[in-house]
């Protein structure tokens, strides 16, 4: 080997040294995923020259693998793709946890034309690596057809199974920052918000619509009888109709709307830039779903559960946060003095 050779292997191995250590710098320190992959799509572009690649992460329930990151002519079609497992090389490497190069895909049993046949694409080489922590795999990183039509070598197979090994590092660590934060502003039994964090986003919601002049409902609702199912059935029962209508008031709701328990058996919902004509839909639409949801105790009896509602809009019926609380709230309570299982506006 001449020495300008060597001197150029050289020059390039301690480039791609110090790349890695600096993406191994940014991955952990970040806590934000969807930094932490912005970060791995623009090195791996820096240190791998491949015509495509993708990170697809995998689903811990079904373990189906979906297209989070593409590089590629295609992206805009193949991001939000999933493989079922074991599906392709990407789910041979997700399932068996081990890199793999595959320098001619057109003689191996485990690459799928599925996705060349859809996308009008020619895949020639491969290499792939699992984004793996504690023998739990979060996803891979796949890299297809080189920028010169070659093959990958071993050399691009370790480089990318270190910066699979920092990435799954980074996404683990913003995975459990995201969980520690959800305990801390969720409920517990429901999975919705809590009552301290339901108030934060009030005073978000309200400080929009003063801001682009829009409204802001709200609904306070309590549940009917309830203190009868926990005396006829226990409170385990209780407690498990309260962690199904937290649930049901979750499918209810639009993408848009904030739901929180707020005590007991108490619930409230905030309606961000909706009167009170579209929050009624919602609340009808929610109110019947309650009406005719079956509950059944442990010994297996079915029993129904109905609530209360209370509506109230900003700026209409209240001018401050204080005011638009104490009027729902005071509404729920004409409803359950009245009739019970109903809505009441002001």
């Amino acid at each position: 080997m001449s020495d300008d050779r060597l001197l150029d292997e050289l020059t390039q191995r301690n480039r791609e040294l110090e790349t890695l250590v600096e993406i191994g710098k940014v991955l952990t320190s970040s806590l934000d995923l969807q930094e932490i992959l912005n970060t791995i799509m623009e090195k791996v572009s820096l240190l791998l020259r491949a015509k495509t690649w993708s990170l697809l992460l995998a689903d811990e329930q079904s373990g189906e693998l979906t297209f989070e990151i593409v590089v590629s002519p295609v992206a805009e079609r193949l991001k939000g793709l999933k493989l079922a497992p074991g599906e392709g090389v990407a789910g041979w490497v997700a399932e068996h946890g081990r890199p793999l190069l595959i320098p001619d895909v057109s003689r191996d049993p485990r690459f799928s034309r599925q996705v060349d046949v859809g996308f009008s694409f020619t895949t020639r080489s491969i290499v792939c690596a699992p984004v793996k922590s504690r023998d739990r795999i979060l996803g891979v990183i796949e890299l297809v057809n080189t920028l010169e039509d070659g093959g990958f070598a071993e050399s691009d197979l370790k480089i990318l199974s270190v910066i699979a090994d920092y990435a799954a590092i980074a996404i683990e660590n913003a995975r459990n920052f995201k969980r520690v934060n959800e305990l801390v502003i969720t409920d517990d039994l429901t999975g919705l918000f809590n009552a301290r964090h339901m108030h934060k986003l009030i005073d978000y919601e309200i400080e929009r619509a003063e801001r682009y002049g829009s409204a802001v409902s709200l609904v306070f609702i309590d549940l009917d009888r309830f203190k009868q199912v926990n005396d006829r059935f226990g409170h385990l029962v209780g407690s498990r109709v309260i962690a199904e209508v937290g649930k049901l008031i979750g499918r209810s709701i639009r993408r848009v709307d904030l739901a929180a328990r707020y005590g007991g058996d108490e619930f409230v919902i905030v309606f961000p830039a909706t009167d009170k004509q579209g929050a009624l839909i919602v609340i009808e639409n929610l109110r019947e779903k309650l009406r005719e949801h079956p509950f059944v105790a442990d010994d297996g009896t079915s029993f129904s559960v109905t609530a209360s509602f209370g509506l109230a809009t900003f700026p209409a019926d209240a001018a401050t946060k204080a005011d638009l609380i104490r009027l729902a709230d005071s509404l729920m309570y004409e409803v359950k003095a009245e009739s019970r299982d109903g809505v009441k506006s002001s």
